[in-house]
């Protein structure tokens, strides 16, 4: 029999990058609020170092127990034997994947809401991916943007506006939509090599930038600035730089008094009452099982455990579990495609400090930014050329058919040339197809029982593909221009688990075809809400963080305007 608690106003399920930014407007409007997390606390002077056997090889980012052992398995078809997918590429802390991330901090640009009317109105109704169930997202930018302008500013935001309420201005993005106001901190500074490549696409008549990041440009709100010392990718920061919500919104929230954190707590379900009404939830901390009583419960797990922990919990009300009445926890979901495009220089180009989100972008090939027509694909994909480099890293570098991979001549060839090799990161534009989704694997269960996570791909994606491959291209000119004597462009090959998550809980006008309505509360459960990229619909050409958090915190300020209705 489950221990049952004090109740709660509000019960928030994960305390990562949007859990951990909800809790502030609730907090500061006076709920009291629970959160429960699988992880702890991380202490920067004991868990982040600037090494890349820790981050990269022992894989602090992965190495927390509970992802790792409710890891999803993954199959092609449905006629296939799913296999596990190996590693989690997320984490459990309080702050979740917001400590390790690159924090590149992008707003989706309006056409990412209207992609389909949009689409359909500029090149016809057959430019829509056959088999994609992509709708309408069901607000628009504007109704979003004054929730990106707060998370830039409760968050810390680094970057240059190339559109302030349709003021133009060529040093930062001219392609993204209107900004009320300029980021609170200017852009990260240039490298050697990244202005290099701003100069080389300036040559080819493009409109490179500095992209947005939640990294200090400066002091910023008593923290440490960036000392560029590169160990970003994968790490934690141990000077504070890197604005998870660990060091931002949650403390910020605790100060209130008006948030409670259970730490090491591994929620089960989520139980509801024989009216449909969710009551609270079920968790397991030090192995005791604990009943937390609330009057609205928002789940902010990452995608995967989203649609798991619905369709786990399971009641009268719910038979196929929670909120799935109309079979759609688990739908519409997709991994981001993203890729690479890697280059040999002739010279040095110095890429051995720094960090990731420090680079240069190009956004001219992303969304619809370009004309489509005759090219068999909509969307696009954001170019993006950055440093940080290591020498284990290198140690695997491609030698690009001038070397053996192995032996002496390999060893000559790493010494001479991996200070002149640099890669970028692509991020394509991705939409949901029917045959891809999450359920309930039928025969992999985790250490308490539960069946884990079953991803589905569902088959070949040629919009994506087609997309992919016209960036790759576009890269290999860029680089090219830049002066590198050989390119290599790795197959334009589909997601099997990601980082960049989306869908399984999507966010919609119609019940029929979404589980939560534009406020992120769902269709069926009046008082349940989810948070994360689970709700997104399409994912732009660009990292979902920023959004997901816009997105959390409208959902947090939209319970408290509505507190009386909503908690019934």
């Amino acid at each position: 029999m489950a221990i049952s608690l004090k109740p709660a106003d509000v019960v928030v399920i994960g305390l990562g990058a949007a859990g951990g930014v909800a809790v502030l407007p609730l907090a500061r409007a006076g709920l009291k609020v629970a959160g429960i997390e699988a992880g702890t606390w991380m202490d920067p002077h004991l868990d982040f170092h600037a090494d890349e056997v820790y981050n990269n090889v022992r894989r602090l980012v992965t190495s927390s127990s509970k992802a790792q052992r409710e890891c999803p398995t993954v199959r092609a078809t449905t006629s296939q034997q799913a296999r596990s997918a190996g590693v989690h590429p997320m984490m459990n802390a309080i702050g979740g994947t917001s400590i390790h991330y690159w924090a590149q901090s992008w707003r989706l640009k309006p056409w990412d809401f209207r992609t389909r009317s949009e689409s359909t109105r500029r090149y016809g109704p057959n430019s829509i991916p056959a088999g994609s169930t992509l709708e309408d997202w069901p607000l628009t930018y504007d109704e979003l943007e004054p929730y990106y302008d707060i998370i830039e500013q409760e968050v810390g935001v680094s970057g240059k506006a190339g559109n302030i309420q349709g003021r133009i201005d060529p040093a930062g993005n001219v392609f993204e939509g209107p900004r009320q106001r300029e980021y609170p901190m200017p852009p990260l500074r240039g490298a050697g090599f990244t202005d290099h490549m701003m100069d080389a696409a300036r040559e080819l008549g493009w409109k490179p930038f500095r992209p947005p990041a939640a990294i200090n440009s400066q002091p910023y709100r008593g923290r440490n600035p960036c000392v560029f010392h590169g160990y970003c990718s994968a790490g934690g920061c141990h000077v504070g730089a890197k604005n998870s919500t660990a060091i931002t919104t949650i403390p910020e929230a605790v100060r209130t008094k008006h948030l409670t954190i259970f730490d090491k707590a591994q929620v089960t379900r989520i139980i509801t009452d024989s009216n449909g009404r969710v009551t609270g939830v079920n968790y397991i901390r030090d192995r005791k099982e604990y009943f937390q009583p609330a009057k609205i419960v928002l789940l902010a797990g990452y995608t995967y455990e989203n649609s798991r922990l619905l369709l786990l919990s399971k009641s009268k009300a719910y038979p196929g579990g929670l909120s799935n009445n109309h079979g759609q926890v688990g739908r519409h979901y997709f991994g981001h495609w993203v890729s690479n495009v890697s280059a040999l220089f002739p010279y040095d180009i110095n890429v051995w400090y720094g960090l990731p989100a420090q680079g240069v972008t190009v956004d001219e090939w992303a969304d619809d930014s370009f004309d489509h027509a005759g090219l068999g694909f909509i969307g696009g994909a954001s170019l993006h050329v950055y440093t940080e480099r290591h020498p284990i890293d290198a140690a695997a570098m491609n030698t690009y058919g001038r070397a053996p991979l192995f032996g002496s001549a390999w060893k000559k060839f790493v010494h001479e040339n991996a200070g002149r090799v640099a890669s970028t990161y692509l991020q394509t534009n991705t939409f949901p197809y029917e045959t891809t989704f999450l359920d309930l694997d039928s025969e992999v269960r985790d250490p308490l029982g539960d069946p884990v996570c079953r991803i589905t791909f569902g088959g070949v994606r040629e919009n994506e593909q087609r997309a992919l491959q016209h960036a790759q291209n576009k890269m290999e000119q860029w680089f090219r221009a830049a002066g590198a004597i050989e390119v290599t462009k790795p197959p334009a090959n589909g997601p099997r688990i990601s980082t960049h998550a989306y869908g399984g809980t999507r966010m919609g006008d119609n019940p029929e075809t979404n589980v939560v309505d534009r406020w992120g509360f769902s269709h069926e459960a009046p008082n349940l809400g989810i948070l994360g990229a689970s709700v997104m619909g399409s994912s732009g050409a660009r990292n979902p963080t920023l959004t997901l958090q816009a997105l959390a915190w409208r959902t947090a300020d939209h319970l408290v305007k509505n507190w009386k209705s909503l908690a019934g």
